[in-house]
């Protein structure tokens, strides 16, 4: 018997096996929960100003509900309110890199930071060495192409932006206070 099957005597004699019919979609699950923690979702995902009955309609609430939640989250500075006809929301980087900045500084220490940040810096010196570059925006694929697989050159370039973000992020934290995307400098140890 392989260990996938299900036994002979898995079910009493008068038992039947569940009836997956009657089991509950994966959206309909997913749509359960809290309001607040649905528009959160939702309210994280915004990239653009977006309409309140578009939220509400993601979150699967009323419009009245979703325009209180989103009231408190811009008194929070989670979002930004855009006036007009229709008022529309739109999430602000700032608060969630404020976020990130503030868990790096709760969960490490000055000196973990400090060589994280160290170690990102000198992988970003390495591949502004490879690529002959200061910026990974400043490198063309077509180029990069050219010495080694797309692949292999795009994965290169999209780990040297990552690790650019990470920089900005600990130099922020390991000062005490949020980056303006500017570039990590002389680490102070």
């Amino acid at each position: 018997m392989d260990i996938t099957d299900i036994p002979d005597d898995a079910y009493a004699g008068d038992e039947s096996p569940p009836d997956l019919d009657k089991l509950e979609s994966p959206e309909s699950l997913l749509k359960r929960g809290p309001i607040r923690e649905r528009l959160l979702d939702i309210v994280i995902g915004l990239r653009t100003p977006t309409k309140v009955s578009d939220i509400a309609d993601h979150a699967d609430c009323d419009t009245e509900t979703a325009r209180d939640y989103l009231e408190w989250f811009t008194e929070m500075g989670m979002v930004h309110r855009h006036d007009g006809r229709p008022v529309r929301y739109e999430r602000n980087d700032a608060y969630f890199q404020w976020r990130r900045i503030d868990r790096i500084r709760d969960e490490y220490t000055d000196q973990e930071i400090v060589e994280a940040l160290s170690d990102a810096i000198e992988q970003i010196e390495d591949y502004r060495d490879q690529f002959g570059a200061d910026d990974p925006d400043d490198v063309s694929l077509v180029e990069a192409s050219k010495d080694m697989a797309t692949e292999d050159a795009w994965e290169a370039l999209s780990e040297w932006k990552t690790l650019e973000r990470r920089a900005a992020l600990l130099d922020a934290a390991r000062r005490d206070h949020p980056a303006s995307g500017s570039t990590p400098g002389h680490i102070d140890a």
